[in-house]
C-alpha cells in the first residue's frame, strides 16, 4: 500500500537514480583511466542504420561505420550484442571476441560492463545477417562517442515531466519525434506553396516600439541600448505591409509572435504564424488562393485531405462553401451585428455558459467589463465550436476588423474572410485597408477602447498612417498559425511544439 503514495515512489525513484548515476561515474572514472576519451569530438560514421537495413542487398558483404544510441545490449561469454539506433532506425552490433589485444581506444566483448543503454558508440563492421537472419554489422570492437551518466526509463507518461524534459520524450515516445517532422513538414510545404507563386519570404522584427495586427494583449521588454521598452510582435501584419507601401508586391514571413495570454489546447503564449499579402488583389483572390493552399499543405504533410478532429469528421476536397457572418448569427440566436442589444448577447452567452469556464459570478463579471463587439465575436464562437466545416465565413463587421477594407456593396462589413474547420477559424484574410484617414479613425477608436481598459485592442500607429499617407497599392493579406497543424494532427498545442512552456522549477 505505501508504495501507492507518489511522494513515496518518486524518492524511490531519485535513490534508485543517484545509484545507477554513481555506478555510470565509476565506469567512466575507469574508461578515462585506461587513456581513452569518452567524449571524443568526431565520429567515422560513413553509414546511416537506415542505408544497411533497407539496402541491404547492395551492402551485404561490405564494411560500414554506423553509429548511434545503444538501446539494449545482451552478453553471452564470447558473443555480444548491441542495439544500435540512430536518427533513421536501429540495427543489431554482432560481437564476438577474438583472443587478441583490443586495439587502443576501442571496446571489445570483455569490455561491455563498462557500456550501457543510453551510450552512443560507433561500430565498424561487415554487413550480414546473423544466424536467426536478423540484419547485422558484424564489429569485434565499438568505439565510445559519448558516455551517458542517466538511465532513459522505459516508460515516460507524466506531461509535466514530458514537457519539462522533452528530450527523454523524444527518445522514449519517438512519435513525438515523428510529429515534429511533420510539422516542419507542414512550414515547408507553406513555404514551397508560396514561393511556386511568386511570393518572395522577408524576415521582420520582432522587437516593436508599437505592437497591432491583432487583438491581444502584448509582452514588454525593455532594451538597454534605447532605454526604450518595447513590445514582443503580436503579428507580422504591419511590417508586412510596409514593404507593399515600399515596392513589394508579394510577400510572407514565417516565424514566432507571441501573446501575453492563457495556456490551452487552441492557443500558446508563443507560437509559429504565418502572414501572407499580394498586392492588386482582394478577398475573392485571397479566398481562391489559400483554399488551395490548405488543400497543397495537407496533402503534403498528412498525404490526405480527409480527417477525424475531436469527433469531427472532415473533408476539406470539395469547394468550400460561404456563408455571411450576420446571417449565421441571426440564424442561430436572432442577433443583430449591426444594431446589437448588449443585454440579450449577455443573455445569450449566459444560456451557454459551463462550469469549467468561470464560477457563474466571475463569468458575469467578466461579461460586465467586456466590449460589445467582443461580446459579438464571443457568440459567435458558440456557433463555430460546434461546426465542421470546412466553409469561409465572410463580411465581418466594421466593429470587429480595423485593419479590413469596408465592403463596397455594405459599408457596414468588411471584406473579410475566415475557413472554419472542425469547430475553429483556421486563419484570417482581408482585402488589406489602405485609405489613411479611414485607417486613422479606426485606430483612435482602438486606443480609446485601450485606454478605457481594454488590453487586447489595438494601439494607434502614427508610422504606419504616415506610410498609408504615402500611399500602398490595394492589396489581399492572410495569416495562420501553427494551430492548424495542432489541430489536424489531433494533439493540443503543448504536445506539438518541441519545448512548451511551463512554469520553472529547479
Amino acid at each position: 500500500m505505501l508504495l501507492k503514495s507518489p511522494i513515496l515512489c518518486y524518492n524511490i525513484f531519485i535513490m534508485l537514480l543517484e545509484d545507477y548515476r554513481n555506478e555510470r561515474l565509476r565506469k567512466l572514472e575507469e574508461i578515462r583511466a585506461r587513456g581513452i576519451e569518452p567524449y571524443p569530438a568526431k565520429s567515422e560514421r560513413n553509414t546511416k542504420i537506415i542505408e544497411v537495413v533497407k539496402h541491404f542487398d547492395e551492402k551485404q558483404g561490405q564494411e560500414v561505420v554506423v553509429a548511434g544510441r545503444i538501446v539494449a545490449i545482451r552478453s553471452f561469454g564470447k558473443l555480444a550484442f548491441i542495439k544500435l539506433r540512430d536518427y533513421s532506425g536501429e540495427v543489431q552490433i554482432f560481437m564476438k571476441a577474438t583472443g587478441e589485444t583490443t586495439p587502443d581506444g576501442l571496446f571489445g566483448v570483455k569490455d561491455i560492463k563498462l557500456l550501457d543503454i543510453g551510450d552512443f558508440v560507433e561500430a565498424r563492421g561487415v554487413v550480414d545477417k546473423s544466424q536467426t537472419g536478423e540484419i547485422s554489422v558484424f564489429a569485434n570492437y565499438v568505439r565510445l562517442l559519448t558516455k551517458s551518466l542517466r538511465p532513459l526509463p522505459e516508460q515516460f507518461t507524466n506531461k509535466e515531466e514530458r514537457y519539462r524534459r522533452r528530450y527523454v520524450d523524444m527518445n522514449v515516445n519517438p512519435e513525438v519525434r515523428e510529429r515534429l517532422v511533420r510539422r516542419s513538414k507542414f512550414w515547408q510545404a507553406t513555404r514551397d506553396y508560396m514561393n511556386s507563386h511568386g511570393f518572395i519570404e522577408i524576415n521582420i522584427p520582432v522587437l516593436e516600439h508599437t505592437t497591432g495586427g491583432a487583438d491581444a494583449q502584448p509582452f514588454v521588454t525593455h532594451m538597454d541600448a534605447l532605454d526604450e521598452d518595447m513590445y514582443l510582435r503580436i503579428s507580422h501584419e504591419l511590417p508586412l505591409k510596409r514593404l507593399l507601401g515600399g515596392g513589394f508586391e508579394k510577400v510572407y514571413d514565417i516565424g514566432p509572435r507571441f501573446r501575453n495570454e492563457g495556456v490551452d489546447d487552441e492557443h500558446l503564449p508563443e507560437h509559429i504564424a504565418f502572414e501572407a499579402y499580394a498586392a492588386y488583389e482582394n478577398y475573392e483572390d485571397g479566398m481562391k488562393f489559400y483554399e488551395e493552399m490548405m488543400k497543397y499543405v495537407c496533402r503534403e504533410t498528412w498525404g490526405t485531405l480527409k480527417f477525424n478532429v475531436g469527433g469531427f469528421e472532415i473533408d476539406l476536397d470539395c469547394e468550400w462553401p460561404r456563408y455571411r457572418y450576420a446571417d449565421l448569427l441571426r440564424e442561430k440566436y436572432n442577433v443583430d451585428v449591426f444594431n446589437p442589444d448588449r443585454e440579450q448577447l449577455i443573455r445569450v452567452l449566459l444560456e451557454n455558459w459551463k462550469t469549467e469556464d468561470l464560477k457563474r459570478e466571475e463569468f458575469v463579471k467578466k461579461l460586465e467589463n467586456t466590449t460589445t463587439p467582443h461580446l459579438i465575436d464571443d457568440v459567435w464562437k458558440l456557433i463555430r465550436k460546434t461546426s465542421a466545416g470546412p466553409y469561409w465565413v465572410v463580411e465581418e463587421p466594421l466593429s470587429l476588423s480595423p485593419l479590413a477594407k469596408k465592403s463596397s456593396a455594405n459599408p457596414l462589413v468588411t471584406e473579410r474572410f475566415h475557413p472554419v474547420i472542425a469547430g475553429t477559424e483556421m486563419g484570417n484574410g482581408f482585402s488589406e485597408l489602405n485609405d489613411p484617414l479611414d485607417q486613422l479613425k479606426r485606430f483612435e477608436e482602438q486606443q480609446a477602447a485601450r485606454d478605457a481598459g481594454d488590453a487586447e485592442a489595438q494601439m494607434l500607429d502614427c508610422d504606419f498612417v504616415e506610410m498609408l499617407e504615402y500611399g500602398m497599392p490595394p492589396a489581399c493579406g492572410w495569416g495562420n498559425s501553427e494551430r492548424n497543424f495542432w489541430l489536424l494532427e489531433g494533439v493540443s498545442g503543448r504536445e506539438a511544439v518541441p519545448f512548451p512552456l511551463i512554469k520553472s522549477k529547479e
